[in-house]
């Protein structure tokens, strides 16, 4: 059972929805459960408010920290859906795993999102693009600076209404010196570092004008990985081509969403790596169709441009890609517009 504290007065009016900057504006309530003695105590849903932690907590000098990326949708009817929420909940305690962080109860983790969606519906924008982000996450608070897994931890949800992450395709610089992950590390755990460290480099590749980093694998920077924090899909003549997950590949809900959906719409698709020789030759030869990002966050981010090691690569995009086909084919299933025969929507408890 979760216990619930209501807010006295909403904020929701002073809100400007029409102008909603990614990430910056959150909604009345938000979950809270910690982690002592060896157990997960009582979940409270209660007010959006700052934290108090000890300066000695684990989390600032170990940086034992992960989180999810979900968003919630609202349909015409004013229901509100969710995407696929089990296989967030699946990674977070797989990334929970890796992190010797102790793994949150599922049931417990969906009954939250159930009552604090509920609570805060008026807070999911409705139309294209607009959606609630939801934003599990889970820190380590014992006050202590021993090198060792905490003994006390702390989960929560909070949400805020979004819009587009991206308003338009964007241009991106292959990654040949600086790596996200390395086989046998965390790149597939949605850790907090995994994230810290990809701003430095990011950067730099905005400061020579880019958008984004198409990261490589760290062994041999030959092979295409992730693009920023979405994973990436190439189409090289009819083929649409996305890379295999591994330790060094976050196991994305949109990507694995996009490649069955390739497949119900006959779309020819390869999953194997991808080599920056091929993008090149693709490109040289008028083959190199599409390049996109996926992912919660973006849904599908067009990439028009990639630089590799200072010479730039124009990428066709063209309107009926099928970049364009399977991103309608997905939102239409989130807002509840079409037909979800792979069970992927799942409707908020009212």
């Amino acid at each position: 059972m979760i216990k619930v504290t209501q807010i006295e007065k909403s904020k929701i009016s002073t809100i400007d929805f029409e102008n909603l900057s990614f990430g910056t504006v959150f909604s009345d309530h938000m979950m809270v459960c910690d982690y002592k003695n060896g157990q997960w105590q009582q979940a409270e849903i209660k007010p959006y408010e700052p934290f108090t932690f000890d300066p000695s907590a684990s989390v600032f000098h170990y940086g034992q920290a992960l989180f999810e990326g979900m968003k919630a949708y609202k349909g015409e009817n004013d229901e509100v859906f969710l995407f696929r929420p089990d296989q967030n909940i699946k990674r977070f305690n797989k990334s929970s795993e890796r992190m010797a962080i102790p793994e949150f109860p599922e049931d417990l983790f969906l009954e939250g999102l159930n009552q604090l969606l509920r609570l805060d519906a008026d807070w999911i924008p409705q139309g294209e693009g607009q959606s609630l982000y939801v934003r599990p996450f889970v820190i380590a608070t014992e006050p202590c600076i021993q090198a060792n897994p905490s003994k006390e931890y702390r989960f929560a949800i909070i949400c805020s209404p979004v819009s587009s992450y991206f308003s338009g395709a964007v241009k991106v610089k292959i990654e040949d010196h600086y790596s996200r992950a390395t086989p046998g590390g965390f790149g597939y755990a949605k850790a907090a570092g995994n994230y810290g460290g990809q701003f430095y480099p990011t950067q730099l590749a905005k400061a020579e004008g880019f958008h984004q980093i198409i990261w490589t694998d760290a062994v041999s920077h030959q092979y295409i990985e992730e693009a920023g924090t979405m994973n990436v899909f190439v189409r090289i003549g009819d083929t649409l081509i996305t890379n295999p997950t591994s330790d060094t590949i976050l196991d994305g809900v949109t990507r694995k969403s996009l490649i069955q959906l390739a497949k119900d719409l006959k779309i020819p698709l390869e999953v194997r790596p991808i080599a920056i020789s091929e993008l090149i030759e693709a490109s040289a030869k008028g083959e190199l169709l599409e390049l996109f990002g996926a992912g919660t966050a973006a849904v599908i981010s067009l990439i028009e441009t990639f630089n590799y090691k200072g010479q730039n690569y124009q990428v066709e995009n063209d309107a009926n890609s099928y970049a364009q086909q399977l991103k309608k084919a997905l939102t239409d299933i989130q807002l509840n517009r079409a037909e979800d025969q792979h069970q992927w929507r799942y409707k908020v408890q009212q």
